[in-house]
């Protein structure tokens, strides 16, 4: 059981292992959300500490499949000496649900229409297909790495995010206390698109559909965070009424920015800042830095108080 396998853990253990499994079950959520149910003997130790936690999906390869991806604890190190032809492509996802007795973990994909390896590898999935999950490990003192939700205490929430931000989004209004008080803002390609969360009656939760008004990631979800901060954060200084014009010259400034290829991730270290907000940005990484210099530069909230993470970027393949 996994009761005497906890007690039974090594003092000293990677956060972080590989979870050889296959697909149980597979569910269309809406046009664009596909969840996928795995399964395997393996995920008895899978970790549970849920919220926003990243885990590697790690998809297979034509003819080999797994054949040639290495296990154990240095399992990246491994795989970047292969030969590229025999390097699996791996993207990072948010476990939308673990439940250890049955042996079963939970990913919801969200499908691009890009032809991207991991949207393709979902639209096709069906029970039986072999995958490999790079999940943190229940028996690890580690097994709370990667996960960037801290609010502190706080007296408001903001959540903001694209559909790649959706489940993990999810997760988190699931495992608010009753009285938790603020606004959840996501945005998604569609109107069908909307999921079915449990949220505590404080907090509002908004979908910004681009399909109804034709424009790019974060055109919609941009002035909806500026907009709200207005109305409802006037405590911390903010004076003037958001400008969707202006909110949207902001983010065609900041598309055209020298970002990094390496990922654009600032959470604070530890809880943040007890205070009056605490704002979660995940997404498209234009749109969220766009977000996050508006929250502490116009709207002045310390950077403590702030945890944003460019998920990906129009154009380029996953930042990490």
């Amino acid at each position: 059981m996994l009761t005497s396998l906890v007690e039974a853990a090594p003092r000293e253990r990677p956060a972080y292992r590989s979870f050889r499994v296959q697909v149980a079950r597979v569910e269309r959520l809406a046009p664009h959300f596909t969840s996928v149910t795995f399964t395997g003997e393996e995920l008895e130790g899978f970790g549970t500490a849920g919220l926003d936690q990243r885990v590697k999906v790690v998809l297979p390869l034509p003819e080999i499949g797994f054949a040639a991806f290495p296990d154990g604890d240095d399992w990246y190190g491994a795989w970047r000496e292969l030969p590229a032809e025999l390097q699996n492509p791996f993207r990072t996802y948010t476990v939308r649900a673990v439940r250890p007795r049955a042996r079963e973990v939970d990913i919801v994909f969200v499908g691009h229409g890009d032809g991207g390896p991991a949207s393709a590898w979902a639209a096709s999935a069906a029970p039986g297909d072999e995958i490999v999950l790079i999940g943190p490990d229940e028996l690890s003192p580690g097994r709370t790495v990667g996960i960037d939700w801290r609010p502190g205490a706080v007296d408001t929430l903001l959540l903001a995010g694209d559909e790649t931000a959706a489940p993990a989004i999810a997760s988190i209004l699931e495992s608010l206390p009753a009285d938790a008080k603020g606004i959840a803002l996501i945005e998604v390609p569609a109107d069908g698109d909307r999921l079915a969360l449990r949220a505590p009656a404080g907090v509002e939760v908004r979908w910004l559909s681009r399909a109804a008004v034709g424009c790019a990631h974060g055109g919609l979800l941009v002035p909806a965070v500026r907009d709200w901060v207005v109305r409802h954060l006037a405590a911390i200084g903010v004076a003037r009424a958001a400008d969707s014009d202006e909110a949207a010259a902001a983010l065609a400034a900041a598309e055209h920015d020298d970002l990094p290829d390496t990922p654009l991730w600032d959470v604070p270290e530890g809880h943040s800042l007890d205070g009056d907000c605490y704002a979660w940005l995940a997404g498209e990484a234009s749109a969220i830095t766009t977000l996050r210099r508006f929250l502490v530069r116009e709207a002045g909230l310390d950077r403590r108080q702030v945890a944003f993470m460019g998920y990906w970027r129009r154009g380029r393949a996953e930042l990490d």
